[in-house]
């Protein structure tokens, strides 16, 4: 299983990106007008990916290309790493007891790493945007802390497993719709996402990404999509129940469960603008934060008098 996992991962990935290509030809030239045609669109990902592999890195003068290249391979790394907690079904590669801690390290990770990618270039629109995601992360890590730690205190563990287990009858995101809600948007953060994709912006001529290309860039990009798949994933087992359903065994539930979560997410790339990190740190600090502790304390109270 530890094998499965990186190659799930990026299957998902693939398929994400693939999606996201239909819906992007879909709003530029209007609804597919063939099957094939909305084929070769799921397909532009790949295309991409074969042009890019025989693509020439790009040099930059006085580069610190060692940090640069270790911070392209870590956003990928970081995420198959959060994706080891990530169970489908009622197992998953590793189950620690503080499986929960371990995915919000990881997270932490993949910070550093995006700001190495933007720094190691010695550009200043790409360390712009590596900045730009210290400030990202700044606004979004408190209530998205919260959130994963209200689906902890609900299920009174800090094992991803025990967190599956209460859920067993009733769904976290039914009494934890806040929490919820603000995972939802903290997953997009993280993987610099759709409203968040500031720090790869096009105004900075692509941010953190600005000086990369060839397999740099592949991997760099490749790893955003698998953060955004492992965030995806990662809000089943929290709010959704995890493995439970009726009639399918509880790996096909977590797919489904899953996909739709996913399919959100890359919908909501064409729902919302990109926001500016100032203006969505107000909301974060000043809305989110108390929102979500008031979530936990309701969280708190519930589980004290059971």
């Amino acid at each position: 299983m530890t094998v499965v996992l990186p190659l799930a991962l990026a299957v998902a990935a693939v398929t994400a990106a693939g999606f996201d290509a239909v819906l992007s030809g879909s709003a530029e030239r209007g609804p597919a007008g063939s099957v094939r045609e909305a084929g070769l669109r799921a397909l532009s990902p790949l295309r991409e990916a074969l042009r890019l592999l025989v693509q020439q890195p790009r040099r930059t003068r006085a580069a610190d290309r060692l940090l640069g290249r270790l911070g392209v391979l870590l956003v990928p790394v970081a995420a198959v790493l959060a994706g080891a907690v990530l169970p489908w079904g009622f197992r998953a590669v590793s189950d620690p007891s503080v499986g929960i801690v371990w995915f919000n390290a990881m997270e932490a990770l993949a910070w550093a790493a995006v700001w190495m990618a933007g720094w190691g270039p010695n550009s200043a629109l790409s360390l712009i945007g590596g900045y730009r995601f210290l400030a990202q992360g700044l606004a979004y890590e408190l209530p998205h802390m919260f959130a994963i730690t209200t689906a902890a205190l609900g299920a009174e563990s800090l094992r991803v497993g025990d967190v599956v287990a209460a859920q067993d009858g009733l769904w976290f995101a039914v009494w934890m719709p806040a929490a919820f809600v603000v995972y939802l948007l903290s997953a997009l953060a993280m993987a610099f996402w759709g409203p968040f994709e500031y720090p790869v912006s096009r105004d900075a001529a692509g941010g953190a990404s600005a000086e990369l290309a060839g397999v740099d860039r592949l991997v760099f990009l490749g790893g955003r999509w698998l953060l955004l798949v492992v965030t995806a994933g990662f809000s089943v087992p929290l709010f959704l129940g995890g493995g439970h359903g009726p009639l399918l065994p509880g790996w096909a539930w977590t797919l489904i469960k899953t996909a739709a979560v996913l399919a959100l997410l890359v919908a909501g790339r064409r729902a919302l603008p990109v926001l500016r990190m100032e203006r969505y740190m107000e909301v974060a600090w000043m809305v989110l934060v108390p929102l979500t502790l008031l979530q936990a304390l309701f969280v708190a109270v519930v589980v004290l008098n059971r």
